[in-house]
């Protein structure tokens, strides 16, 4: 129904009687606004700042105290010694670092696989009222401490191994990488779980389209296209078996010497700084190696994380 014409007027009128505010309100309002955005824009200025001062401090502190170690002792015979007796001035770290590597590749070994196959099962097979049953619990295994993990190792682990290997310890290299294998295990599945979660739908229905069979599917679309996700996720469990400290020296037999099997004790460069650390003076020379140490595994674990940067970058270009 038409408006009537009589109350044109009467509209037009109400409309006139609006409220209009002044030009004063809004200037204030716009002042309030930029100060608000202004002060939001410094504290997240000075929060990025005070994060990169700590990390310098860090690095700074650790690495003068590190570089002293070569005032006594050449680079060589730190970096290619195997011989670590300070009570005798011998501090070669050379053992340590090769058990450290050596530990982390049997790790990677026994985790990568099982956790890439628990992440294509979540993703790719299981039923959705067994992936809201299995995330979660992944995720609350990523936050148990890492000395239970060890106190597991030590109480559960270690005793088995000695039944079934007749072994008068069970300490060693394998004991730890168990234990690490359970450790980075969730972190990886979850991290993997979410890189082939995010494969485009469209990329397996093409698949399909094709012919192709599930495990096809899953072997030649999706893991190609999520590698650079799992790539970072394996960088990842990596830079955690590096640095865990409590678990390993649970289950390592803390021996400095190199590991010349599996079920021999040993130890690592975390294991060896959290031993002898608070036994030494602080300005020794034995002091200054640990500290080197500790810096190794900090440049290690910068490196690692470039890594990581570098590839989330490249998946983002490609994207």
């Amino acid at each position: 129904m038409s408006t009537p014409v009589h109350d044109l007027p009467a509209q037009k009128g109400t409309l006139l009687q609006t409220p209009i505010q002044p030009s004063s309100w809004k200037r204030g309002r716009g002042s309030r606004v930029r100060f608000t955005n202004g002060l939001f824009k410094y504290y997240f200025l000075f929060s990025i700042l005070a994060l990169c001062l700590v990390l310098a401090l860090v690095i700074f502190f650790i690495g003068k105290t590190a570089i002293l170690t070569f005032k006594d002792i050449s680079l060589a015979d730190f970096f290619l010694s195997f011989d670590w007796t300070p009570e005798e001035g011998k501090f070669g770290a050379a053992s340590f670092i090769v058990n450290t590597i050596s530990l982390t590749a049997l790790t990677l070994v026994f985790a990568v696989p099982i956790s890439i196959g628990m992440a294509i099962l979540i993703a790719e097979i299981a039923p959705k009222w067994l992936k809201s049953f299995i995330r979660p619990i992944l995720d609350l295994l990523v936050g148990i401490p890492s000395i239970v993990y060890g106190y597991l190792g030590l109480t559960v682990l270690i005793p088995i191994i000695r039944e079934l290997s007749g072994e008068n310890l069970g300490d060693g290299m394998l004991a730890a990488s168990l234990v690490l294998t359970i450790m980075i295990l969730p972190t990886v599945s979850r991290i993997s779980d979410d890189a082939i979660s995010a494969v485009p739908k469209k990329y397996r229905e093409a698949a399909y389209a094709l012919g192709s069979t599930r495990l096809q599917v899953i072997m030649k679309v999706v893991l190609p296209a999520a590698a650079r996700g799992i790539a970072a996720a394996v960088i990842l469990g990596m830079t955690r078996a590096i640095g865990e400290t409590m678990a390993v020296v649970m289950v390592i037999g803390n021996t400095a010497q190199l590991a010349t099997s599996l079920f021999s004790p040993t130890s690592v460069l975390t294991s060896n700084i959290v031993m002898q650390i608070s036994n030494v003076e602080f300005d020794s020379t034995w002091n200054y190696a640990l500290h080197m140490m500790a810096f190794l595994l900090l440049i290690i674990s910068f490196g690692l994380i470039m890594i990581i940067r570098l590839i989330s970058r490249k998946r983002g270009d490609a994207a």
